[in-house]
């Protein structure tokens, strides 16, 4: 059984004008066209839905409870062709978010924030990995849309410079270096350290950092967030490298100093990554444009 839409539309002009002759002409169409589209409804329905006479047209009890059923659907038929037009135009949607750390603690709240006031129809998910998982996320359609750590180019991806990044070393006050503003990654490496959890991105530029200079980077205790690595280092079990911006936030309420750390890896870009802009649902586009025009009008960010 297939039900014209319009057929349904036309069943309830004619039953609220009372005559075929009024519902026509509010529907700016010829009277024989509702007249046969009034008839195909009932064949197809098997039933009778109007009562003909000289005064107009009324609803049998068939038609009668067709009229509430009408009502409903041609309602839904209006709420989807609502529905499809927001999501065209990106105002509804789901969006897959990867980033790291750096990104979610320091960024991301400011950027959904705001995001999601504009556009409360649509959701985000977001989720925490390492810029390498970031990218094959990304990569493989898990995730829409990334922010890792810049580095080289990365194929069958578009990379958008989105935030600058600088990390810096947290001892706690009254350690030997709390004196110094400034120190290099190779004198810290004489003390204990306060690390991430093993797969962390920063565990792993550290690891390296610390190889290439035929040193072991080994912390002696690991942690899964910056507010827990902060509270370590201010017992005194170790030092750390986090962002600036975190570590300056933590300083402000915790007993620990925060000193620059002298090496070029130390400024890092964060790069917000996507398969392909016009590849992106329109709600993902949406989001895009919002984290790239945040950054550029943000103090510290890329222009």
């Amino acid at each position: 059984m297939s039900i014209d839409p319009k057929s349904l539309k036309l069943f309830l002009r004619v039953i609220e004008a009372g005559t075929i002759a009024a519902a026509a002409e509010r529907e700016h169409i010829a009277a024989a066209a509702v007249s046969r589209r009034i008839s195909e409804l009932e064949a197809s329905l098997g039933t009778e839905l109007v009562l003909r006479s000289n005064k107009g047209l009324t609803p049998t009890p068939a038609g009668q409870a067709l009229l509430g059923l009408s009502h409903r659907v041609l309602s839904d038929l209006d709420e989807i062709h609502a529905l499809m037009r927001d999501y065209a135009k990106g105002l509804t949607g789901y969006v897959r978010v990867f980033a790291n750390i750096s990104a979610i603690t320091q960024f991301m709240p400011s950027a959904l924030s705001t995001f999601l006031k504009a556009h409360p129809s649509i959701q985000v998910h977001l989720e925490e990995k390492t810029s390498t998982a970031i990218a094959q996320a990304v990569l493989d359609n898990v995730a829409d849309i990334g922010i890792l750590v810049k580095g080289a180019p990365i194929p069958g991806l578009e990379l958008h410079p989105y935030r600058e990044d600088e990390l810096v070393v947290v001892v706690p006050k009254g350690h030997v270096l709390a004196r110094r503003a400034r120190v290099s990654f190779e004198e810290t490496l004489e003390f204990d350290y306060v690390g991430l959890n093993p797969k962390s991105q920063l565990n792993l530029q550290l690891t390296q950092a610390a190889s290439e200079r035929g040193r072991p980077w080994t912390p002696r205790i690991q942690v899964t967030s910056y507010d827990a690595l902060c509270l370590m280092i201010e017992a005194g079990l170790g030092i750390g490298v986090l962002p600036r911006h975190i570590a300056m936030s933590h300083a402000k309420a915790l007993r620990i100093k925060v000193l620059a750390l002298s090496e070029p890896w130390a400024h890092r870009v964060l790069a917000l990554c996507i398969r392909s802009y016009h590849g992106l649902s329109p709600a993902a586009q949406l989001l895009v444009d919002h984290m790239l025009n945040e950054s550029r009008h943000a103090g510290g960010g890329i222009p």
